[in-house]
């Protein structure tokens, strides 16, 4: 389990942005790491921010698996213990709870409603497949409609939550996430090169990314005879199994794994599209920092992708992450590359028309608003 995820980053910025404003934050990370740069800059912020019991690095390790639902919560019983315990002694005026989907904070959400303490719940993902089990099931129907307000990162994981619990949740919106380049910073188009560069960049996580899939797009006949080379951006559990499935799909040289990089602008300063195959997704960051830039995306219609992604205006839409469908996509999107700087552009319009310059001072607004009605 990493220390840090980009769905950490809208309750982030929000904390500094209301502790900044003379509020007192206090944060209590499932995963914690205490040198980690993002920590360290809440804590010089003024921010609390303590790490919750994890466990045995077995026990987190088996957190992150699949497992019986009634195990997952057995090993967060000391954290949710723990969360009661704080929560008594600080009587706080709203507590947040920073989901990375939308059911994994809800034992810590049933905590504040059994407490009586007000809450809100921030989701970052929803996928089709995973319906809660049982017993999280009956705690989210409690929960959901028990927080002051829930907030989701696209229309998709809000609907989709609404459907897997079998109910309308009327306190609920959307806020995007925080992203890496300027609001205004769409880049020349790169120098022309006998090669079209794609980037793909997502963590390296088949489940909900779907890399094998563009892999083996890649791999079709058409798309070996032409002067494409995609580069992926990203670190995760599945690396080491993509890149022996590139090898074994004869793909060497033709794709590059360029692992995590510090200045996403810098991508797009030498790439021409964002390619994503994802299977599952909240709002893709890396998709408004491409469309920001000025860069158009081929990607599979997964979470709130086709609520920014206007196919063939901005971009190409595949309608699932499947190897025909996203070949569909990359197919069209080859047909128009004269085009793809005049899409980029549109692109950057639209992104910037649609995302707020800052989701996390939007969200801090928001929560303060919640705060003051608790």
């Amino acid at each position: 389990m990493h220390p840090w995820g980009g769905s950490e980053e809208l309750w982030a910025e929000a904390a500094l942005c209301l502790q900044q404003a003379g509020h007192q934050v206090t944060v209590l990370k499932t995963v914690f790491e205490a040198e980690h740069p993002r920590v360290r800059q809440l804590r010089a912020a003024g921010c609390a921010v303590e790490g919750l019991n994890q466990h045995s690095a077995f026990a987190r390790r088996i957190v992150n698996r699949a497992l019986p639902a009634r195990w997952q919560w057995t090993l967060l019983d000391s954290q949710v213990a723990q969360v009661r315990q704080h929560l008594r002694q600080a009587q706080p005026d709203l507590v947040v709870v920073a989901q990375g989907s939308n059911f994994d904070g809800i034992p810590f959400a049933d905590a504040c409603r059994r407490g009586n303490h007000p809450f809100v719940l921030i989701s970052q993902k929803a996928a089709e497949i995973f319906f809660p089990p049982a017993q999280l099931r009956v705690a989210a129907r409690l929960a959901y409609p028990a927080a002051r307000h829930c907030y989701f990162v696209s229309q998709h994981n809000l609907a989709l939550t609404q459907y897997q619990m079998g109910l309308a949740l009327d306190r609920a919106s959307v806020v995007p996430n925080p992203f890496n380049v300027p609001h205004a910073g769409e880049l020349p188009w790169p120098a022309p090169g006998a090669v079209v560069r794609l980037a793909c960049v997502a963590r390296l996580e088949v489940l909900d990314k779907g890399q094998d899939v563009l892999l083996q797009v890649l791999a079709l006949p058409k798309w070996r005879q032409r002067p494409l080379h995609v580069s992926f951006f990203g670190s995760g559990v599945d690396g080491p199994a993509l890149q022996d499935m590139a090898a074994l799909l004869g793909l060497t040289g033709r794709v590059t794994w360029a692992g995590q990089v510090p200045d996403i602008a810098a991508v797009w300063a030498s790439h021409h599209a964002l390619v994503l195959s994802s299977r599952y997704e909240g709002l893709p960051l890396a998709l408004i920092e491409a469309m920001l830039c000025g860069r158009p995306a081929i990607a599979t219609a997964a979470g709130g992708t086709a609520e920014l992604l206007v196919d063939n205006e901005t971009g190409f839409l595949a309608g699932a992450a499947t190897v025909p469908a996203l070949d569909e996509a990359l197919e069209r999107a080859w047909a128009r590359y004269a085009e793809w700087p005049a899409l980029g552009r549109h692109a950057a319009a639209h992104a910037r028309a649609q995302v707020p310059a800052k989701p996390g001072q939007l969200l801090s607004q928001l929560l303060l608003h919640q705060a003051a009605t608790a």
